[in-house]
């Protein structure tokens, strides 16, 4: 049965078509990641995507969703999500974050994840925003099982963004996702929140955690899409469709050997510890197009 409000249970064909868009889904993300770097235009990143949907024989779900005029979402620095691709450069130093979401068959795939740009883009301040929230979906997808109460997803999450003194966005939660774009059941990043329902095997819903470096208020400008920290402060996302299997979950859209970015480990105190940190990242390739690590 699928329905907005219903919390559907897929049948084997409906789990292997998740799985199949959600793997092209990943394909389009990595494609796109390759090419984030100073002096880019989110445009561009946008034809990217657009074009690697179309190659797929998929659709890019954003485009003219509730009018969204774009292919994809693309959110740099105190913009939280819902950032509208335009002729904004991408500047060494920023942090970006890329939402794809495909069509395929009939069914939606849906992910995100946030990039470091350029060199520059590999500073305390970014890294420890940015991995503080990569942690906060980890943790998240760890508890996921049969029977797990959806509020409590909430609880992992602001535990650890807490510990490392950072907030939660709480206007903006994870969601089903099948046949439907966005669908039953709600999955809320914060704390002691009132999220009905429990996992089942056979569902799909995404975690996608929205972390602040500040304030966890929000406004929306003028174009009803792009969503901003009211105090100016930095936001990292990461975004993962999950299926629920008898024991656990499966990541539909977890990384490739060969995915851009990836995990950089947190800086240590004192500035000497934090270029060693910068220049070891840059060896291991892990900045807008490099990084091998799977996680």
């Amino acid at each position: 049965m699928f329905g907005r409000n219903k919390l559907t249970i897929l049948d084997k064909a409906g789990q292997d078509a998740m799985r199949k868009v959600c793997r092209l889904s990943r394909e389009v993300l990595d494609i796109i990641g390759r090419e984030v770097k100073p002096g880019v235009t989110t445009d561009y990143l946008d034809e990217i995507c657009h074009n690697a949907c179309i190659e797929r024989n998929a659709y890019p779900s954003p485009l003219n969703y509730m009018n969204f005029p774009k292919s994809v979402c693309t959110s740099a620095n105190e913009v939280i999500c819902h950032g509208i691709p335009d002729s904004r450069i991408l500047l060494d130093g920023d942090i970006v974050n890329i939402d794809v979401s495909l069509y395929h068959g009939g069914y939606h795939g849906d992910l995100n994840e946030t990039y470091y740009v350029g060199p520059a883009g590999l500073n305390k301040a970014n890294i420890h925003l940015v991995e503080t929230t990569r942690e906060c979906l980890r943790l998240a997808i760890e508890t996921v099982k049969p029977g797990l109460p959806f509020r409590n997803i909430g609880n992992t999450i602001e535990k650890h963004a807490k510990e490392q003194k950072c907030s939660v966005i709480t206007t903006y939660c994870g969601h089903g996702i099948n046949t439907l774009f966005h669908c039953a059941p709600n999955i809320p990043h914060y704390a002691k929140n009132k999220a009905v329902g429990v996992a089942k095997p056979g569902m799909c819903f995404t975690i996608e955690p929205m972390i602040s470096a500040g304030s966890p208020r929000d406004k929306t400008w003028p174009d009803n899409w792009t969503s901003v920290t009211v105090d100016g402060a930095r936001t990292a996302q990461f975004e993962h469709t999950l299926l629920v299997t008898d024991d656990g979950c499966e990541v539909l859209t977890a990384r490739l050997e060969d995915s851009p970015g990836g995990k950089v480990e947190m800086p240590k105190e004192g500035d000497k510890q934090e270029e060693k940190g910068k220049e070891e990242a840059m060896v291991n390739g892990v900045h807008a197009n490099g990084a091998k690590s799977k996680d």
